[in-house]
């Protein structure tokens, strides 16, 4: 066995050399053969570099008359509330069947009635003593002229009569007591009415505390109710947006109120209601610094027309434009193009940015408005630059113009910030 490892252990040793060198020359030659081809194959050609300038929108810069919308917000609120309550007392022996929560009652239409027996039997008495008074002044009447006669057989004139002898207190009191019985029978008249209880106006039961079979004493209240022939919102003004209302002057009456769309959100799409602004309380809130308006809708339930909006509740929470006063020569600017609190970006005709700081008239949710002026032919630019410099290159979206190249050393020196994507 010995002999067998050896002779093992020989054979390894005499591989041939050509076996160890043959990959390395294989690994050299393929090494010279890329160089060569590397340094035979033609060098690429040196395009020249393309300066691209910021590509933007830009839109045109025309004055224009603009009738300004306010918006605002505020609650609905009935025109009128009233705490119902009994003038006289009784029973309840009546009711509507709409005396509820929400029913709806007619002006004049009879809400509930009280026990009317003891004030029909006052009614009676009344008109009895009314009569028992008519009778006493016709016969004190008569007495007082049979005394006249009396006196003027003595042959002295009525002038020098003595009032007891021409009986003229008698007289005195029973006029007296034809007037107090006149008065009573009307005063009986009233307590009978007043034992049916009306709606003073187009009203909703907003609350009810009696009902059927209850006794209720003189000042009980009864329900609570609220006015629907039209309802009114206070909105609140901001101090900047007065000046652009056409406020109504207190306790003056205009025809030309300005209009105002009464907006909500419901079930996902938005209604409107017409409204007209009615009134200006002339008070500002001392702690919000707001100025309050009133705006009228009219039938805001849909019941005293054929009107086919949706209920607007009292209570509801609603948003409001208000019509404003009409301005000329104002330019409208996007508020995305406003930077800062009032810089603008324009461009000029040779496409030459310039940073220009305006005066503003007014803002609101979508734009600003200004009334300066702009060199005719600059348009203003609507993309965000985020390295802008006064007079730099600009690139207009739909415009068509010529590239600027730069050699391999200006690439070296120009500003990354010049290399700005269309925003």
């Amino acid at each position: 066995m010995f002999n067998s490892k050896s002779s093992e252990k020989s054979q390894r040793r005499m591989v041939p050399l050509r076996y160890v060198l043959m990959p390395i020359a294989i690994v050299f030659t393929a090494i010279v053969l890329l160089i060569i081809v590397s340094a035979l194959a033609p060098k690429p050609e040196k395009k020249p570099i393309v300066h691209k300038a910021p590509l933007v929108e830009v839109q045109e810069i025309s004055p224009q008359d603009i009738t300004f919308s306010i918006a605002s917000q505020g609650n609905i609120l009935p025109r009128t509330e009233t705490n119902l309550v009994a003038e006289v007392s009784g029973r309840v022996v009546n009711v509507s069947d709409k005396f509820k929560v929400g029913g709806y009652f007619a002006k004049g239409e009879q809400i509930l009635a009280l026990d009317d027996v003891d004030y029909q039997i006052a009614l009676i008495q009344a008109e009895s003593n009314l009569a028992t008074a008519t009778a006493n002044l016709v016969e004190e009447k008569a007495r007082v002229e049979h005394a006249e006669a009396q006196w003027l057989l003595s042959g002295q004139s009525l002038d020098e009569a003595p009032v007891m002898a021409v009986r003229k207190p008698n007289l005195q009191k029973a006029k007296a007591n034809l007037k107090a019985a006149e008065a009573n029978l009307k005063s009986a008249k009233i307590k009978l009415e007043r034992t049916k209880v009306v709606a003073s106006y187009d009203a909703m039961i907003q609350a009810k505390y009696v009902d059927i079979g209850q006794f209720v004493g003189t000042g009980t209240s009864i329900a609570k109710t609220f006015a629907i022939d039209y309802a009114e919102a206070r909105l609140p003004i901001k101090q900047r947006d007065v000046m652009f209302l056409e406020l109504p002057q207190i306790n003056q009456a205009s025809n030309q109120s300005a209009a105002v769309d009464i907006q909500l959100e419901i079930n996902g799409e938005y209604s409107h209601w017409p409204a007209k602004l009615t009134r200006y309380e002339g008070v500002i809130d001392s702690k919000s610094r707001v100025h309050y308006v009133i705006a009228q809708i009219n039938d805001p339930y849909a019941v005293l027309s054929n009107n086919q909006q949706p209920e607007l509740r009292m209570g509801t929470f609603v948003n409001a434009d208000i019509q404003g006063k009409s301005v000329e020569g104002v330019i409208a600017i996007p508020r995305d193009a406003l930077h800062g609190a009032n810089t603008l970006y324009t461009v000029d005709s040779k496409n030459k940015l310039h940073i220009q700081k305006i005066n503003l008239l007014r803002t609101d949710s979508k734009f600003a408005y200004s009334l300066d002026e702009f060199p005719r032919n600059n348009r203003l630019v609507l993309t965000m630059l985020e390295t802008p410099v006064e007079g730099m290159d600009l690139r207009i979206a739909g415009d068509k113009q010529p590239t600027e190249k730069l050699s391999r050393e200006d690439k070296k020196s120009a500003d990354n910030s010049d290399l700005v994507g269309e925003g």
